[in-house]
């Protein structure tokens, strides 16, 4: 909690620096890289939406109608004069690209993909991704660039009732029929849904493994040859299609025992329940009194009609009587589960002699199948396309890194990324409402008001306790062990405070002088002279209260010498 603690009032520290200081001013970078965009003022000559239309597997068709604009976020601004490539408007397509000055081959080079994406009003129901566009003869047709261009890598976020994931799909093509299939990242990361900026990389190594990193931190890695589906490499043998079970092949491992018969004694048609005949009815079983009486409090509604709605009946309600006697009406033995019931009959199962497994085809060498070990040299990439359909409008994308460095993708983010971040973060906590107060009737959420939900438990507890102490701890035993811990420790710790603070009891132990100990202790005769007898008697008067005077040294010198003469 002490740590809680601290960071909020960092955060806090933070957001007053915000509110007080002006925020930092945006400086375009001098990172380069194969494409570095920023959305400065000539976004336009580089830019452009698509004209295109769209058609549904429904047969509907649509058109590219989303505007497009370059402005600064209206949400949690981090960094004054940094804008972005926004959607515009709500629940409809958009469709924009922008083509590389030369095409981008990754062969036998690293990749590194990198944007960020701030969902300004969070993320309903759409996505957040950017396609790298495959190189053709034609190049990128931008105003007809739609669902149904090429691309060769889909990267970034998406969310839409259960799906929420960041895609990683390539474009694979097949050397053998020239095929090209969509390969899917399994198990993909989840991505960040917040109205801050979310920073997504994706790495893509020649030696075929792959990371996706989230706001700088990695969320999955792996390989490119056994992350995906379908897999990048086919199977090396396949069923044989012509392959067919036999008739005679059995694939049940159990039949019926056909040896068994039904005991003699097996009843079938015992019923599963018996009246308990050791029952019997109550004293204060009220038989002659109906369960349900008319509501004596009922009345007749005065629109009542007796000729067109017929008699009118007051409605039943529990018999009160009934409610201080055990029961009314007819009283008839509780059912007992009968000993006796065993149900239907089956014959038991046993092992089937003809047996003989699960029946699979045959396997046979795969036609096409082909080993493609580097998987990671993709299709030329030409250039960016945007093209989504969103129920959610203002989402902003910024910063894009599309290269070969992974240091320079890092070192973009720290001028950028790493600046706004904590800026928006502050903001945004700043922007949270007060915790509401507590509530004597409404239980607090313990995951978002974790303190408040404690003090109403601790409350409900008090509250119950006053009444019925052990009614609280059988209704509330977790809230009852935590106060008798707490109570426990209080209790311990006054007792170590108040042992620190008093003096100690330990009896004062009355000195002795040198001279009786000296005394006693140098007496070697059988007598009990006067000096030593003075000594033995001030050394008792030394012992604390409660506490038995051992025998001088001398005195069992003494005894021992005694018990020795008698024995002569």
């Amino acid at each position: 909690m002490t740590r809680g603690l601290l960071s909020l009032a960092a955060v806090s520290t933070l957001a007053a620096l915000v509110s007080a200081q002006s925020p930092p001013s945006f400086v375009p970078t001098t990172i380069k890289g194969h494409f570095v965009e920023q959305f400065t003022s000539d976004w336009e000559d580089r830019w452009s939406p698509s004209k295109a239309t769209k058609e549904e597997k429904a047969g509907e068709v649509f058109s590219y109608v989303g505007q497009w604009a370059v402005e600064e976020p209206t949400v949690y601004p981090g960094i004054e004069g940094d804008e972005g490539l926004v959607i515009k408007s709500k629940a409809a397509h958009h469709a924009i690209s922008v083509p590389f000055s030369t095409p981008l081959d990754p062969k036998g080079e690293t990749l590194v993909v990198q944007y960020e994406v701030k969902l300004q009003k969070g993320l309903e129901c759409g996505g957040a991704y950017i396609k790298l566009l495959t190189d053709s003869d034609v190049g990128i047709q931008a105003e007809e660039f739609s669902d149904k261009t090429p691309y060769t890598i889909m990267f970034g976020p998406d969310r839409c009732g259960s799906t929420s994931k960041v895609h990683f799909i390539f474009r694979h093509k097949n050397p053998i029929t020239g095929e090209v299939e969509e390969k899917h990242l399994q198990s993909p990361p989840s991505p960040k849904i917040t109205k801050t900026s979310a920073l997504y990389t994706l790495i893509v190594r020649p030696d075929q493994t792959y990371e996706i990193k989230i706001n700088n931190e990695s969320a999955k890695s792996g390989s490119l040859l056994t992350d995906f589906s379908p897999s990048v490499n086919p199977a090396a043998e396949i069923d044989d299609p012509s392959d067919v079970k036999p008739e005679s092949w059995v694939e049940s491992p159990k039949i019926t025992d056909p040896s068994a018969v039904k005991p003699s004694d097996w009843d079938e048609d015992a019923p599963s329940t018996i009246p308990d005949t050791s029952a019997t009815m109550p004293e204060d079983w009220l038989e002659d009194a109906p369960a349900m009486v008319p509501d004596p409090e009922a009345e007749k509604p005065e629109e009542w009609s007796d000729d067109d709605d017929g008699e009118w009946i007051a409605p039943s309600v529990a018999n009160p009587e009934c409610k201080e006697a055990s029961g009314c009406g007819k009283w008839e033995q509780p059912m007992i589960p009968n000993p006796e019931y065993k149900g239907p009959w089956f014959a038991p199962l046993i092992d089937n002699p003809e047996y003989k497994g699960v029946w699979a085809p045959a396997k046979i060498p795969n036609p096409d199948y082909f080993e493609d070990n580097s998987p990671s040299d993709f299709n030329k990439i030409a250039g960016i396309g945007i093209e989504l359909w969103s129920m959610t409008e203002d989402i902003l994308f910024d910063n894009i890194y599309i290269g070969s460095s992974e240091s320079d993708a890092s070192a973009l983010a720290s001028e950028t990324f790493l600046i706004k971040k904590p800026l928006e973060d502050a903001l945004e906590e700043a922007d949270k409402p007060e915790p509401a107060p507590i509530s004597g009737d409404v239980e607090p959420d313990m995951r978002t008001q974790p303190l408040q939900w404690a003090q109403f438990k601790f409350q409900e507890f008090v509250n119950i306790a006053v009444v019925d102490p052990v009614g609280a701890v059988k209704q509330l035993p977790y809230t009852g062990a935590a106060a008798a811990a707490v109570f426990a420790t209080l209790i311990g710790m006054m007792g170590v405070f108040f042992s620190v603070l008093l003096p100690s009891s330990k009896p004062a132990v009355k000195p002795v002088s040198k001279k009786a100990a000296t005394a006693v202790a140098a007496k070697k005769s059988d007598d009990v002279t006067p000096d030593v007898a003075v000594a033995e008697a001030e050394l008792k008067d030394a012992k604390p209260a409660g506490e038995v005077a051992a025998e001088p040294a001398v005195s069992k010198t003494r005894a021992g010498k005694s018990k020795a003469a008698a024995d002569k």
